[in-house]
């Protein structure tokens, strides 16, 4: 499984400006609701549902927020650059910079388990997160995280 097959160019969002955990959710998910044709208020309502039962900063920076939406067609990932580091409660108590969200049909927690562990693998190596860091565009993230 390739991160390719979930995530478009067009669903990278480089130096998005600061906002609160809470708020980056809803706005994520505003962006989402317009990829996917899902209310944004259902897809809002589950990643607050799904941080509630713990936060899904990962650690070193990274958050990977995720939750299954009933009546979404195929899973869709959205990756976001933050211009300023965010707390988001991750375990390591690190603010959070790079945000990737996943959706998956809440009919798929087999296929959303392995995209998760997809974009896990391409995330903890140290160099691609640097990269990911320094990159001057939204081109430049995708090559990097969907590269073999």
């Amino acid at each position: 499984m390739q991160l390719s097959d979930h995530l478009a160019l067009e669903n990278i969002a480089v130096d998005l400006p600061f906002v609160s955990k809470h708020k980056l959710l809803r706005q994520l998910a505003d962006m989402s609701s317009l990829k996917s044709g899902i209310d944004a208020g259902i897809i809002a309502k589950a990643l607050l549902a799904r941080e509630n039962l713990g936060s899904t900063g990962i650690g070193r920076g990274i958050a990977i927020p995720h939750a299954l939406i009933e009546g979404l067609p195929k899973s869709l990932a959205l990756v976001a650059r933050l211009a300023r580091p965010i707390d988001f409660e991750a375990v390591d108590d690190i603010p959070v910079d790079i945000v990737v969200l996943l959706l998956s049909p809440a009919s798929g927690q087999g296929q959303n388990l392995n995209i998760l562990s997809c974009i896990a693998r391409q995330l903890r190596d140290d160099h691609t997160v640097g990269a990911i860091r320094a990159a001057r565009s939204a081109e430049e993230v995708f090559v990097l995280l969907t590269r073999s």
